[in-house]
């Protein structure tokens, strides 16, 4: 049987040295405007699903239609059969107002369905019903997210997936968004960049290298943007000491040439 192995559990379970394999503090930060300060201080559903929906969301807003914004939601929802209530909340996303966002939210629950391949992770999506505040956050984060590809943008690609095979393992990702020059990665926790992030940036690109995606052969910089936050993180690529790329090609991901 094959295994399927996200690129996320990947680089979490990967032993780093010391500071990893690229070292946040390496990365230039830039802060684009008024920060987490300026959000509402409680959110009555969870990170994670918060972080998915501004992420689709942003997919969306900057030119994205809803269907591909939201194809990974949509796959959740047809393993667990839910696909005619997905199809419902979906037409219902047509911009940041209340009732698009709330459904932005509870499509994303369909996600885990299709991330994890086990439908005993999934919580009914009826059940997600996000209050005034979260949905106040969300949209400014989005909104924020806006103005950064209008400073670093425009994008040329989002939602791509990558694959690679060895043996009876599949590592399989799929990242957000590439600009012009740079790989982007959106993050909306209140932390600083770790360890596993830049890993997980380092390991999309070099197998974006080998890939048909000819935006991801063009790459200059790594970099993670946080809405929350609204900070930008970004290090040059020819900054990457060689032999790094070399052992988590190797060891991380299983090139064998």
């Amino acid at each position: 049987m094959v295994k399927i192995y996200p690129i996320t559990k990947l680089v979490k379970e990967a032993k780093q040295p010391r500071g990893g394999y690229i070292n946040p503090k390496m990365m230039d930060i830039i802060k684009l405007g008024d920060g987490i300060d300026e959000l509402n201080s409680n959110e009555n559903i969870n990170k994670g699903l918060i972080g998915t929906a501004v992420d689709y969301l942003s997919r969306f807003m900057s030119g994205s239609s809803v269907e591909d914004a939201f194809k990974i939601s949509m796959k959740g929802s047809m393993i667990i059969g839910e696909e005619d209530k997905a199809q419902e909340m979906m037409l219902d996303i047509k911009g940041l107002d209340d009732k698009s966002i709330e459904n932005a939210v509870k499509l994303s629950g369909f996600d885990v369905c299709y991330r994890t391949e086990n439908a005993n992770y999934y919580k009914p999506v009826d059940s997600i019903k996000p209050d005034g505040a979260t949905i106040d956050n969300i949209r400014t984060m989005v909104e924020r997210s806006l103005k950064f590809f209008e400073k670093y943008g425009p994008k040329v690609l989002d939602g791509f997936s990558l694959e690679y095979w060895y043996g009876d393992v599949v590592i399989k990702g799929d990242g957000d968004f590439i600009t012009k020059d740079t790989l982007w990665d959106f993050k909306t926790t209140k932390e600083k960049p770790k360890s596993d992030h830049t890993l997980q940036l380092l390991v999309y690109w070099r197998m974006g290298l080998r890939s048909e995606y000819q935006e991801l052969k063009k790459i200059k910089y790594l970099g993670i943007y946080n809405p929350r936050t609204n900070t930008v993180y970004r290090i040059d690529v020819s900054n990457i000491n060689g032999g790094v790329i070399s052992e988590v090609e190797s060891k991380i991901i299983g090139y064998r040439n």
